[in-house]
């Protein structure tokens, strides 16, 4: 981990050398040399990491370059930072000039003294590489040792049935048919989860299967995992296949390295084969084996393997079949539990202390979440305590024993524990801090993707190759597909999707694998998790168990804080005494979700004090809901490093002009409560936001100038009354864009949208709020005229017509229409629109004399999601056959006038979940089992009806 951390800072030294020349001078001899010595101690770092887990000295070193490593890039951005606030400045005065000059060089002295003292420590911590025995070395004997006794723990054999399956049946059946059944003809079969959820149990038992056993001539099972020599796994494979004697085995040995391949694709076409990969790792793993499993197409063959990482099954074959095992439910987590921990005992016990165990182990099973391993693990710590006080000791701190399974040493306890903790190991050094970075946020928290992903830029995380800048990618698209690499990794699990189901909205981890990332967070001093304290006493960090606070003193400086707050809580933050002046990230969070606010408001000041390095600040959902405003301190005007900060949805007093100070800041969520704010004329200064969220409505002084903001991706929202459109011509990166329509006529706009074509024709995602009436609607649709290539839409308000091209928007996907009056002509280009996959129709989206609502065939040819809002005036819905053909999911709420289902949607067969939400009592009956319109839905798997009303 310390490679991966000294690394970006690396990256980031040597960015500075190369950009800021300037204003580098006078110290940039010493950065170079710096930079220089940091370069060739990273490369010993990998076999630092390795050796420290079992020597104090090495891990002392370790936290030692770490510190020295940020400490540099501290000083050095410091620098930069002053030294530009100075040129903007100007001097006028000869004299006042001289005097900068003089003041200048004393500071650019002590700033080189200060990079000198660095170069100092890293230069002799270099020194000791040779005494502790680090070496430069890649693939070194020590990584082989650390990995043997892994793979030991993870080697699996198909002799070894698991005696305690529980809630796998369906999972066995439905992947047995994918095998054996003709109608199937995946090549590859994958069973892909997260460590420990039970993917090898239930490829066992799919192997030992009587269906399969009796379809397959031959079967052979083999374990990759990570460390594998290609040649033995190959070897194995075509030992059992044939089930080889021992002079067939000799003989097999003396092939060449080219021949096993040969013999192993031919035994395949030639007979049934079927081959268990278990536990692939890599993609380049299946590179190396996939020539003995060539076949012709016609081949009965086939290849069940398991991994943690979906790029692995989607690389062995895109056609094949996925396979998630889902968690268990609390009645079979318990039978599990109850075989383990509960097995004998009814007999030997008395009946009292019988009952209170099966309450507290009830109680404590909710823990594993549906987690087999965790289940098993926590069974097996149980099933050798046979008193009531040992159950409760582990029952008070459950979180631990799962994780880290204090009170015993035996092999499965420490399979338990590694076979999470490999997931970790496994993650490339630019993964780790990402995945480290989680363990900021609560327990059972969903983790918004966008956010997410820019707290990861704002860190430094985050670069771009010159490959990729020349391709257009931005950071946020690497961010992204680092989350998407974590997802397929198994290591954090998907919350939220978007309505086409294809982007993460948010992303949420398994409590066993927070801990896991809490505990590495520990160990690499990379974050610390503290909670509110009161009476005014110390705050202590949590330890990698939600249910205990440790009291560690950490191992280097603390750069990363969050803070779990409470309602009542007397103090809000640590001091500057017992976390230091390094802060690089503070995000706080409140005691739920939603909304929260301190106990006393004057506490509020100390949120935002003394954090003149912080880079992330996260202050979101602070609202009493009575109307109490908060005022920012001057103290956030000196946080000039921050590149992310968020106080959404808390009820800020102001826009504060020093908030102009922070032009490091790329990203400003500022969609606070009071939606009538005064916002002064500063946000022009902060020229390197690439995100820019406003109140929705607000007030300026003139018009706000954005055209300095080359940068911006993201820009919500733009007030036509106090905002130029002229400036859109001036922001080239602009993808995502609000604007609300609050004054008309707009002057000059079709002079105005032709400057700015370029820039429209970018935008991916627009919403436009038309707050005028039905005169701004024309001005509505000139714009929407002038985005052709946007994937997603949002109109609120009248629109009357859209764009007569509008019908060949080839790329968009998602469309929201609320209040817009549209007429009744326009339904015929919404429904030629090719690739529109999500739809949501609100409150009034036609005029208010159309009562029937027609989806003609063959319209919305791949529409995959369908909301229908708060339709008033619309009694009927047809749906013709041929309509709709891909839709998984419609959602009907609140259309109180409509009578009844439409009869084409019987017709609809990818049709997955249908969902009635606050619909009159009467339409509701309809739809149930011997209703009139039962008929019409029975074949949909999932129907929910909510909140019917009378």
């Amino acid at each position: 981990m310390a490679e991966a951390v000294v690394s970006f800072l690396v990256k980031s030294v040597g960015h500075y050398i190369s950009q800021e020349v300037g204003s580098l001078s006078g110290v940039r001899d010493q950065v170079v040399r710096a930079h220089t010595e940091l370069l060739f101690i990273k490369g010993y770092l990998k076999d630092a990491d390795a050796k420290r887990r079992d020597n104090d000295a090495i891990r002392i070193f370790v936290a030692k370059i770490r510190d020295a490593a940020y400490d540099l890039e501290d000083v050095i951005e410091t620098f930069v930072l002053k030294v530009g606030s100075k040129r903007k400045r100007g001097v006028k005065n000869v004299l006042k000039r001289l005097g900068c000059i003089f003041i200048e060089g004393v500071r650019r002295h002590k700033i080189g003294s200060r990079i000198e003292v660095i170069t100092i420590t890293i230069s002799d911590l270099k020194q000791n590489l040779q005494t502790y025995g680090i070496k430069e070395i890649r693939d070194s004997s020590t990584s082989l040792q650390l990995c043997e006794g892994q793979q030991l723990l993870r080697r699996t054999y198909t002799h070894v049935i698991d005696r305690n399956v529980v809630g796998i049946e369906d999972s066995v059946h439905e992947l047995v048919g994918h095998l054996v059944k003709e109608e199937h003809r995946h090549r590859v079969v994958s069973i892909i989860g997260m460590g420990g959820s039970g993917k090898t149990t239930i490829a066992k038992q799919v192997y030992h299967h009587k269906e399969v056993t009796d379809h397959f001539d031959c079967l052979a099972w083999v374990c990759i995992s990570q460390q594998y020599q290609v040649r033995d796994v190959l070897e194995r494979i075509y030992v059992k296949l044939i089930s080889a004697s021992n002079k067939e085995r000799e003989e097999i040995k003396n092939l060449k390295d080219d021949e096993i391949p040969g013999r192993l694709s031919r035994l395949q076409n030639e007979r049934k084969c079927l081959i268990v990969l278990d536990d692939i790792w890599k993609t380049e793993t299946w590179d190396f084996l996939k020539a003995a499993f060539e076949c012709h197409e016609d081949s009965k063959s086939r290849i069940l393997l398991t991994t943690r990482n979906e790029q692995v099954a989607s690389h062995a074959d895109d056609n094949g079949f996925h396979y998630r095992p889902p968690p268990l439910n609390e009645s079979e987590s318990w039978k599990l539990f109850e075989k383990i921990a509960m097995s004998g005992r009814k007999a030997g016990i008395d009946a009292e202390v019988y009952t209170k165990m099966e309450e507290l182990g009830k109680e404590m099973v909710q823990h594993c979440r549906g987690l087999p391993l965790a289940v098993i693990v926590l069974a097996g710590l149980l099933a050798r305590k046979n008193t009531i006080k040992d159950w409760v000791t582990i029952q008070e701190n459950v979180g631990v024993y799962i994780s880290r399974g204090f009170g015993r040493q035996e092999e499965e306890h420490a399979y338990a524990s590694w076979v999470l903790a490999l997931s970790y190991d496994d993650l490339p050094y630019h993964l780790k801090p990402c995945f480290l970075y989680l363990g900021h946020f609560p327990e059972d928290h969903e983790i918004r993707m966008k956010s997410l992903t820019r707290l990861w830029i704002a860190e430094g995380f985050i670069s771009l190759t010159k490959q990729r800048q020349s391709s257009g990618e931005t950071m946020e698209d690497v961010a992204y597909n680092w989350l998407n690499e974590l997802v397929e990794r198994c290591v954090i699990q998907v919350g939220e999707r978007s309505s086409t189901f294809e982007n993460i909205k948010t992303c949420r981890m398994h409590d066993l694998l927070r801990d896991l990332c809490l505990r590495k967070a520990e160990e690499e001093n990379f974050l610390q998790v503290v909670k509110g304290s009161h009476k005014n006493e110390a705050m202590h960090p949590v330890s990698s168990s939600s249910s205990m606070v440790t009291y560690v003193s950490p191992m280097g400086k603390i750069r990363r804080l969050a803070v779990y707050l409470d309602e009542n809580d007397d103090k809000l933050v640590p001091s500057l005494g017992e976390r230091g002046g390094h802060l690089r990230s503070l995000l706080y969070f409140g005691p739920n979700d939603h909304y929260w606010f301190p106990k006393r408001k004057e506490l509020i000041p100390s949120m935002f004090k003394d954090f003149k390095l912080l880079r992330a600040l996260m202050i979101e959902g602070m609202d009493d809901g009575r109307g109490v405003k908060i005022e920012l301190p001057r103290e956030i005007g000196n946080m000039v490093h921050l590149r992310f900060m968020s106080l959404r949805n808390s009820d800020i007093k102001s826009f504060p002009p020093f908030l102009g100070n922070l032009i490091c800041l790329q990203t400003l969520d500022f969609r606070v409560s009071d939606i009538n704010m005064f916002i002064p004329n500063v946000i022009c200064k902060m020229n390197k936001l690439r995100h820019l969220y406003l109140p929705s409505s607000y007030r300026a002084r003139g018009k706000l100038q954005l055209s300095t903001l080359g940068d911006l991706q993201t820009l919500n929202s733009v007030s036509i009354r106090y905002c130029a459109l002229n400036d859109l011509a001036k922001l080239g990166n602009l993808r995502k864009l609000s604007i609300r329509l609050s004054s008309s006529p707009l002057k000059n706009l079709e002079k105005i949208l032709d400057a700015a074509g370029c820039v429209l024709n970018g935008i991916r995602s627009l919403r436009l709020d038309n707050d005028v009436g039905m005169k701004s609607g024309a001005e509505v649709s000139q714009i929407v005229a002038r985005c052709g290539q946007i994937y997603k839409l949002e109109l609120r308000g009248p629109t009357l017509e859209l764009p007569k091209e509008f019908h060949s928007y080839s790329n968009l996907t998602k469309l929201l229409l609320s209040r817009c009056a549209l007429k009744d002509d326009q339904m015929a280009l919404l429904e030629k629109l090719p690739n529109l996959k999500s739809l949501q129709l609100w409150r009034n989206v036609f005029e208010e004399n159309i009562e029937v609502l027609v989806f003609s065939a063959g319209s919305f040819p791949r529409l995959q999601f369908l909301s229908l809002w708060n339709l008033e005036g619309i009694t009927e819905w047809r749906v013709e056959e041929g309509a709709m053909p891909s839709l998984c999911k419609l959602v009907i709420d609140s259309c109180r006038e409509l009578s009844r289902v439409p009869d084409g949607l019987r017709h609809l067969t990818t049709f997955k979940e249908l969902k009635i939400e606050r619909m009159p009592i009467l339409f509701c009956s309809k739809l149930e089992e011997g209703g009139e319109d039962f008929h019409k839905v029975q074949h949909i798997p999932s129907l929910i009806i909510q909140n019917p009303w009378n």
